[in-house]
């Protein structure tokens, strides 16, 4: 059986997505912070007949994610990386503190480089193998209040675009999903987005982007 691993899979889209996949017959490797929601996420997926396991992690965590990895790797039949989480803080750049601005840049940029960098020698020995970066409209456009948060989503762009030119003669396809903002708990600490209602939910979204997912380089979701 393959398996996907998916981070910040515990809620919203990486949730979502984590479910839907299972359906289809992947064994979901649910990776996140906070050990509780993953494991919600695991049972309602066995609940259903699916395959998945929980493993907390500190995806900022260097050392950690390598050492994960390389466990990963040797226990799990793993095709595809789907690098989901992230977090953002809004409103006038002013205002960000060092704090917001390190979460941003840790969370959103270096831990996709670095879950992306630690599985990609175990991909490039199997005939076939899928990374897949969501990053959200954010890094197509600049928006007001969101100067950070863009910065960072521009910056997984940039590494998305430069792996699907360095991996092209390889066997390891690179995706940069480009999605607009969606009904999740990403925004229950933030007054950015006045009414939630009018945002996609984040299964509507997940199933625009498994039914388009064909390797191709970019999949946008407005």
């Amino acid at each position: 059986m393959e398996s996907i691993v998916i981070t910040g899979a515990g809620t919203g889209l990486g949730k979502e997505l984590a479910l839907l996949y299972a359906q289809k017959g992947y064994e979901i490797i649910l990776v996140g912070r906070r050990k509780e929601p993953l494991q919600c996420v695991q049972q309602q997926i066995e609940s259903c007949k699916g395959k998945a396991v929980a493993f907390p992690l500190d995806i900022t965590n260097y050392e950690q994610v390598h050492q994960t990895a390389e466990a990963l790797c040797h226990t799990y039949n793993i095709t595809m990386l789907i690098n989901n989480a992230g977090i953002g803080h809004f409103g006038p750049l002013e205002q960000m503190t060092e704090q917001h601005i390190h979460e941003m840049i840790d969370t959103n940029v270096k831990g996709t480089i670095y879950m992306t960098k630690a599985f990609l020698p175990y991909f490039k020995t199997l005939p076939e193998a899928n990374i897949m970066n969501i990053i959200s409209t954010a890094g197509l456009r600049g928006k007001v209040n969101e100067s950070v948060y863009v910065a960072s989503k521009f910056a997984v762009r940039g590494f998305s675009e430069s792996l699907v030119k360095e991996l092209a003669e390889t066997n390891v396809a690179v995706t940069a999903v480009y999605m607009g903002g969606m009904n999740t708990p990403f925004w229950d600490d933030s007054n950015h987005i006045q009414d939630r209602s009018r945002l996609r939910s984040p299964k509507q979204v997940a199933e625009t982007i498994i039914n388009e997912y064909k390797r191709q380089a970019e999949i946008i979701v407005e």
